[in-house]
């Protein structure tokens, strides 16, 4: 029998005067049958107070044999089901890199963040970020770039950076508009959501787009905040991870995929939806006065072929008249 425990967030409610009742890290509640097995005996297994190899072997009577190869069988059930794992479970970023950059009053919270979710922090300069978005593609997904900004973004700034998604970096950042921070949406692949995709959507959707052009050109008086508080920054940098966080998931699955069908076993996904929008698909707009945030789910911009070059005023007319005459 293995040494295994509650999964962290699950738990047993032992109800007076009836069976135990488990508590998934989801909240809901299951009932459990325990067949031959008192609930106090399994409680006392999965919570540690009794090791898998206690009593004296070759001294049970026959039946607590039946009950400990029945007790097996129920930490076995628990374990196919994720309730109850034989090792601590792995930090979600562990083995991922993320280099982070932009403004110390929300890098510093960012990389707190993405450091106790196990990811290897490390800071990277704009011109860092360039060669990146020149270098050879990382098909392995894991490595990721986070930007804050605590200003509008100048023009031209995210430009290299929108190509990192075509090097399977991933490609995270935020930025504030007076009283209000965006964070937009993880890029990690061709054909994700950049910078520049949130910025033409944004001009389309609002009436006032000549005078938001107008403010992200710099055409503005001087910032009056509100700047960040420790509060707002951290709210920040905890959503930015959840991004990062979805994306490390999301590419452990597909390796997990991968895998299985190398060797021919068909996993067939996990058929799960996240019930929010996808981190890839999502722009989100923090209110710093009240911290509270609402999302707009965003789509990229196709690229649009050139229009043709006109032709030259004479050649219209010569054209003209050659398809006037019978």
């Amino acid at each position: 029998m293995t040494r295994s425990r509650l999964a962290p967030g699950a738990g047993i409610v032992t109800v007076p005067g009836a069976a135990p009742v488990l508590r998934t890290s989801g909240g809901e509640f299951l009932r459990i049958d325990t067949g031959d097995v008192t609930g106090e005996a399994l409680v006392r297994r999965l919570v540690g107070e009794e090791a898998p190899d206690s009593g004296t072997p070759g001294g049970r009577t026959p039946g607590e044999e039946s009950q400990t190869a029945e007790l097996a069988r129920l930490v076995e059930a628990f374990e196919a089901e994720g309730h109850a794992v034989s090792a601590p479970p792995r930090p979600p970023l562990a083995g991922r890199t993320v280099h982070v950059l932009g403004d110390p009053v929300l890098t510093g919270p960012m990389a707190r963040c993405a450091g106790a979710e196990g990811a290897e922090v490390a800071p990277i300069t704009p011109d860092e970020v360039a060669e990146l978005a020149r270098a050879v593609p990382d098909r392995r997904g894991r490595v990721a770039v986070v930007w804050c900004l605590d200003s509008p973004v100048p023009e031209g700034l995210w430009d290299a950076a929108d190509r990192l998604p075509d090097r399977r970096i991933a490609w995270l950042r935020c930025h504030r508009e007076g009283s209000h921070s965006w964070t937009e949406p993880l890029a990690a692949a061709p054909g994700d959501v950049t910078s520049r995709h949130v910025r033409l959507r944004r001009l389309a959707a609002t009436p006032a787009h000549r005078e938001l052009a107008a403010y992200w050109a710099g055409h503005r008086t001087p910032d009056t905040g509100p700047h960040p508080t420790e509060a707002s920054a951290a709210l920040i940098a905890a959503l930015l991870t959840a991004d990062l966080i979805a994306w490390a998931e999301a590419e452990a699955e597909a390796e997990a995929e991968a895998e299985a069908q190398a060797v021919g076993v068909d996993t067939g996904g996990t058929g799960w939806q996240p019930a929010s929008l996808p981190a890839r698909r999502r722009l989100r707009r923090i209110d710093l006065r009240d911290l509270t945030f609402t999302e707009h789910p965003v789509l990229p911009v196709p690229d649009v072929a050139p229009l043709p070059a006109p032709a030259p005023a004479g050649t219209r007319a010569r054209s003209g008249a050659a398809e006037a005459r019978p």
